[in-house]
């Protein structure tokens, strides 16, 4: 087991934490205040070659591996949650998904333009009564000619008010329950298509998430993805890069938490000394420390096994559910070392705090997560 990063990721992990540092970090208290998506940060991603790190070179991309995505999303967590989220969605959830799925023509036609930042991508899975039971979709699409009809209503979607292209995921036979799902490509503009208005959220406010509405949408049969009914595969084969990606941005979450009590700890004194020279600040301190390098571990592993495309659901979830819960502790934690100070908005734990909690809800929540582990603990135990 090699537990080094190379030469090469060592290189491009400098190469974004010097721009994250430059570029992103100075613009988050911004983005976070006026729930500002900041579109100028994208398109220096995408000159660098980041926004199509995962899509092959043959459609513009760099076709580097999960585990180089894992460490630009943990240094732009670092900088700003909300960016990563974003970055995440567009390039992990639509870029790789479409990668991973999509036709030659439709290879062709989307991902230069993903890579290279002239349109930003998004997929819409949740609705109003299928949140965690993803497979209950009631957005429904019935073949008419050379086109699907499509109707229903997309809710929480990552990236929907500032996003072109989506992957939007529809029953196409209700007699075959989990089976009966497709994917569609449909881009912003259709008519029938609407986006609703950004919702106002606790944190992660940089990161726009918004309503999908279809009504009597039509959308080429051409633009269907894998097949018809054939969506199940694709939801359940994209969701350990998702999740380790996920784990990524939480442990950059928790590092930049972590840094702040550090500092602070080392310069704030109390009862005439360093705070950190209390045993009860530094017994925080350390437990954070731990926690965030087992997070870390357990995101570049289930990365190591999703680049040798081995199935690790279980990898995975522990990756996610670990790493974002460790992320919530640890910027709790900086809140309490700052105390009064860490509870003001000009501190940027405040901040961290609230985009922390989004990471154990979205892309599964910390109780389907320990669901999908027991399911594969016992599934392994019985192979």
């Amino acid at each position: 087991m090699d537990f080094h990063l190379s030469h090469e990721q060592i290189a491009l992990q400098k190469t974004v934490r010097d721009f994250a540092a430059k570029e992103i970090a100075p613009l988050a208290i911004e983005i976070d205040r006026d729930a500002r998506f900041p579109a100028e940060t994208f398109k220096k991603l995408a000159d660098m070659g980041l926004l199509g790190l995962l899509i092959p070179k043959g459609y513009g991309g760099r076709g580097d591996t999960v585990l180089a995505c894992c460490v630009v999303s943990e240094e732009i967590a670092r900088a700003c949650a909300s960016t990563s989220m974003s970055y995440l969605t567009h390039s992990v959830l639509f870029s790789h998904n479409l990668t991973c799925n999509g036709s030659e023509e439709q290879k062709k036609k989307y991902l230069p333009d993903a890579a290279a930042g002239k349109t930003i991508g998004a997929i819409a899975m949740t609705e109003p009564n299928a949140g965690s039971d993803v497979l209950s979709i009631e957005t429904s699409g019935a073949r008419d000619g050379d086109d699907y009809i499509i109707n229903g209503r997309k809710t929480f979607i990552t990236n929907a008010p500032v996003a072109d292209v989506f992957l939007v995921y529809v029953r196409t036979d209700k007699n075959l329950g989990s089976h009966g799902i497709s994917q569609f490509i449909i881009e912003k503009g259709r008519p029938g298509f609407s986006v609703g208005k950004p919702f106002q959220k606790m944190g992660m406010r940089g990161s726009p998430t918004g309503e999908l509405f279809f009504e009597n949408c039509r959308v080429p049969a051409k633009n269907l993805v894998k097949g018809e009914n054939k969506a199940l595969g694709i939801l359940m084969g994209g969701l350990d890069v998702e999740r380790t990606v996920g784990g990524a941005m939480a442990v950059g979450l928790a590092q930049a938490a972590f840094e702040r009590a550090l500092v602070y700890a080392r310069t704030r004194q109390q009862f005439g000394q360093l705070l950190i020279m209390f045993e009860m600040i530094a017994e925080k301190l350390a437990n954070m420390s731990m926690e965030i390098e087992a997070s870390r571990l357990l995101t570049y592993k289930a990365a190591t096994l999703c680049d040798e495309g081995v199935r690790c659901s279980a990898e995975a979830s522990h990756a996610k559910l670990f790493a974002s819960e460790t992320s919530v502790r640890v910027a709790c934690e900086a809140v309490q070392i700052l105390g009064g100070y860490g509870y003001m908005k000009e501190n940027e734990v405040e901040r961290m705090m609230r985009d922390a909690k989004l990471g154990t809800i979205g892309g599964g929540t910390s109780e389907i997560q320990r669901l999908i582990i027991a399911r594969e603990v016992v599934k392994r135990s019985m192979a």
